[in-house]
């Protein structure tokens, strides 16, 4: 099975041509660098070679005084012409008598160093005034140098340069890319690794030891993803067991007094009782369905509508009226603390402390005081009912409000009680923008949530509007 690719698809091969590239642009700027020096180096060494042939014929033409004796000098220039042209020389002279002649281009050389071009080569000039000497006038020295030689050897080198450049860039890529290779073996093993997942057993990990530290903590955020993954499964698996139970109960009884009913002949008194018991289950069916289906829409991130200003100790005292008859029935009084304004959905957030204010009564101790307070804080409004009940152990108190879950593990005796109270609480609260919280003090249980001071965002019509920041009063009970 193929592991890696040098295609540019795969990280080692990129790696390798981001090798290539970065290689290529060090070579392209040495080479360039190290032509262009070594050309002005060769181009110096012919103009050294020039001025040391000048030094020699000047001195010979300084002390050419006499033009008996000038043939003699002509012969020498001649013997020092090679018989290719590379090298020629030329001497201008208003007497015709010290003149040396042979090429009429060079007549046009300029003083000083420069490159003309005739008989199709190349040559580099130099030529010098040489002061008059006895019979002879001043005279003008020019001295040429074929540069075919310096332009092979400037060829050369930039082959020599491009291919060595070309050799590093191709060399340079396939190290790269084997170091990529190398570097990246523990991501294959990975990869291996992670083709063993199977959902039949969540309990696997992906492996941390002998990790480069790079990929430690990557390893350690996907282990810690699947371990959420499985405490997601554990729940989701729970949730639906609690919800099978929750419904196979009215079902079983709707099933049972229906075929009770129907075994045979009833009055019409006994028919109506049935109905109204059948009634009773359906209700509750309703109730746990209509809960789901709500606490999913918070799931999926529904935010409160409909906000409006509302005092929460008003709220409060109107939902206690509601409720009054479960108050008197458990010998509770209701006492209120402080208020706050808070700007949301009236009809959800009442249903949210009527959970709160029913729990409380259901589990707490006949006789005593259901304490509502209201506090401000600094970036939230604080709603907490606090009633007198058994203390309730750290694990439970971090569970109560999931859903279907219940501190009496004995669920048959449950009674109209479905365990979806506090669920749909916390739901309520997290469409408003808040969290909830529960914990025990001094032998009571608290219970509440926190509300946000500025009121949440929320979509009218697709259009995202922001609510001003609420008006809050805290007064006293």
């Amino acid at each position: 099975m193929k592991r890696f690719s040098i295609a540019p698809s795969s990280i080692a091969g990129r790696l390798a041509l981001m090798f290539a590239v970065a290689t290529s642009l060090v070579s392209i700027f040495a080479g360039v660098a190290m032509f262009g020096f070594q050309s002005l180096e060769l181009r110096r060494h012919q103009a050294e070679e020039l001025n040391a042939r000048m030094e020699i014929i000047d001195a010979m033409i300084r002390h050419a005084g006499d033009p008996n004796r000038w043939p003699l000098l002509a012969d020498k220039l001649r013997s020092f012409t090679p018989a290719n042209g590379s090298v020629r020389y030329r001497v201008d002279c208003e007497d015709a008598r010290f003149r040396f002649m042979p090429d009429d281009a060079l007549a046009a050389a300029p003083d000083g160093v420069s490159l003309i071009q005739f008989d199709g080569k190349r040559f580099m000039t130099l030529s010098r005034r040489v002061p008059p000497y006895l019979e002879r006038p001043e005279a003008r020295l020019v001295i040429a140098a074929d540069t075919a030689p310096f332009d092979a050897s400037r060829l050369v080198l930039g082959v020599g340069v491009l291919a060595g450049s070309l050799a590093t860039i191709a060399l340079v890529s396939l190290l790269g890319w084997w170091i990529a290779r190398r570097g990246l073996a523990p991501v294959g093993g990975l990869s291996r690794r992670a083709g063993t997942l199977n959902p039949d057993d969540p309990s696997l990990r992906m492996p941390v030891q002998d990790l480069p530290d790079e990929l430690v903590g990557l390893m350690n955020a996907f282990n810690g993803a699947l371990d959420r993954l499985q405490e997601a499964y554990g729940r989701l698996s729970a949730f639906n067991a609690d919800v099978a139970h929750e419904l196979r109960t009215p079902l079983g009884n709707l099933i049972g007094q229906t075929q009770v009913a129907l075994s045979r002949p009833r009055e019409t008194g006994e028919l109506e009782e049935v109905l109204h018991s059948n009634l009773e289950e359906l209700e509750r069916l309703r109730t746990i369905i209509n809960d789901m289906l709500f606490m999913a829409r918070a799931d999926q991130g529904a935010l409160a509508a409909n906000l409006t200003p509302l005092s929460l100790a008003a709220l409060t005292h109107k939902t206690a009226d509601f409720l009054d008859i479960l108050f008197e029935d458990a010998a509770v009084d209701l006492e209120v603390r402080g208020d706050a304004r808070v700007v949301v959905d009236a009809a959800l957030l009442g249903r949210a402390v009527t959970n709160l204010l029913d729990n409380a009564i259901r589990h707490g101790v006949d006789g005593k005081v259901v304490r509502v307070t209201i506090e401000t804080q600094d970036e939230a409004v604080c709603f907490s009912v606090r009633n007198r009940g058994g203390p309730i152990p750290e694990a439970h108190l971090a569970r109560l409000f999931d859903r279907f879950y219940r501190l009496d593990r004995a669920r048959e005796h449950s009674g109209e009680v479905h365990g979806l109270g506090l669920a749909v609480v916390k739901a309520i609260v997290a469409m408003h923008g808040g969290s909830v919280f529960a914990r025990c003090e001094d032998g009571e249980v608290l219970i509440g949530f926190l509300l946000p001071r500025a009121a949440p965002v929320v979509v009218d019509d697709g259009r995202v509007v922001a609510v001003p920041p609420l008006e809050r009063e805290a007064v006293d009970a």
